[in-house]
């Protein structure tokens, strides 16, 4: 398939007129490749957009993936990643993530932020980040009970605990970052 736009770990949401990419032969996969082989199979900026989504947390080196990213897209290069938040119950529940992120994370890829202006020798990969997302689970007014540091075993109560701690330790639980690459 000859596209620009490429799909990162697309597993079975695969997308018409994109190169649809897993490390499992699914249906509808055109490429097959483990993200932690580097480099990637593809050529130098060869394209023009690239999505990953909920797929960077599960790879050993955020740093490599972005430079890779870089090597793979053209200067100006729609990039959009989406990844848990840090402290979010699906960052720490699922046994594969391998790393955590925050709303700076990406800072240090940009060259607008201090991040990257103090710590540029990290690496040399730059996008602009164009936009955030924040996705949040609705408030439903539960309601507040008076705590104190005990065990808590009845499940209405541990149902309470629940949707509090999704509020206010995990507000927000997944971030979506829309990038634009910078080559020379």
């Amino acid at each position: 398939m000859m596209s620009d736009k490429l799909h990162l770990g697309a597993g079975n949401e695969v997308l018409e007129g994109w190169i649809n990419h897993d490390v499992a032969p699914l249906p509808g996969i055109d490429v097959v490749h483990d993200l932690e082989v580097f480099p990637y199979p593809f050529a130098d900026s060869q394209f023009g957009s690239v999505r990953m989504i909920n797929v960077l947390e599960h790879l050993s080196s955020t740093i490599k993936v972005m430079e890779e990213l870089h090597r793979i897209t053209r200067h100006d290069a729609d990039v959009v990643i989406r990844v848990p938040y840090w402290n979010s119950r699906d960052m720490a529940t699922d046994p594969t993530h391998k790393t955590a992120y925050s709303e700076y994370s990406f800072d240090f890829f940009d060259p607008s932020k201090r991040h990257c202006r103090e710590r540029p020798y990290y690496s040399s990969a730059r996008f602009q980040i164009v936009r955030k997302h924040y996705y949040t689970y609705a408030y439903w007014g539960l309601p507040i009970m008076r705590l104190h540091f005990r065990r808590v075993s009845e499940p209405r109560k541990q149902r309470i605990l629940e949707g509090l701690a999704r509020h206010f330790c995990g507000v927000i639980w997944v971030m979506e970052f829309e990038l634009k690459t910078i080559k020379p």
